[in-house]
Formats: structure tokens, C-alpha cells, sequence
């Protein structure tokens, strides 16, 4: 169980960087890096980014919450949320980069397997 409850926490850290990086360091060289675009791009995209960097920070939240929360709660919450994690990830990679998948959904995956299949 707590390989699970580690794997979901730096799920979590990830969507709270992504946050950091989408709604607080958008235009920044090094999120411009992270997210291929020029200066030009970042600026005209930057509430577009902080809209996105805020749906980053309510999946952080969500995962948080299932940590925390007892069962039966914590447990759908596990799933409920590593479930949208890795639609958003899907729909990323198919829309933004095949590297996207990997980095968002592939760990969700890991983790809703690991949830689903252990004993609650």
C-alpha cells in the first residue's frame, strides 16, 4: 500500500509543478523549454496556460485528498482521480506529444492498476 501511496503522491508534485510552470512561470526560459515555445507563443498563450496550470493544480488536489481521506472515500477518490489524470494524458498525447503520454498518464496507469488490484 505504500508503493501506491508514493507512486500517487509524486503524481500529485507533478501536476503541482505543471501548475507552477503553466500559471506562475509560463513565460519564463525555462518553462518556454519545457513547453517548446517561443516568447512570442508564451505571451500570447499565457492565460490559456494559466487556465490549464489550474486544472493541473485541482488534480493535485484531488490526489492529495484521496491520500488523506479513509475509506471507502479515499479509495474512489484514488480512482475517480488517477481515472482523470489519465484521460487528460490520453487526450494530450494524442493533441500535444506522444512524450506528454508517457510523463502523465503512463504513471496514473501504473498507480489505478496497483489501486484496483489491491485488496481495500
Amino acid at each position: 500500500m505504500i508503493v501506491i501511496e508514493i507512486l500517487i503522491a509524486g503524481i500529485a508534485l507533478f501536476h503541482v509543478f505543471a501548475f507552477v510552470m503553466e500559471s506562475v512561470l509560463w513565460e519564463t526560459p525555462r518553462a518556454r523549454r519545457i513547453f517548446n515555445t517561443t516568447p512570442e507563443t508564451a505571451r500570447a498563450t499565457r492565460v490559456l496556460a494559466l487556465n490549464q496550470g489550474v486544472y493541473n493544480l485541482f488534480l493535485a488536489a484531488g490526489l492529495v485528498w484521496s491520500l488523506t481521506a479513509t475509506d471507502p472515500v479515499g479509495y474512489e477518490t484514488k480512482i475517480f482521480f488517477l481515472s482523470c489524470v489519465v484521460i487528460a494524458g490520453v487526450v494530450a498525447g494524442f493533441t500535444v506529444s506522444k512524450r506528454v503520454f508517457i510523463v502523465q498518464a503512463v504513471p496514473a496507469l501504473i498507480a489505478l492498476a496497483l489501486v484496483l488490484t489491491s485488496s481495500n
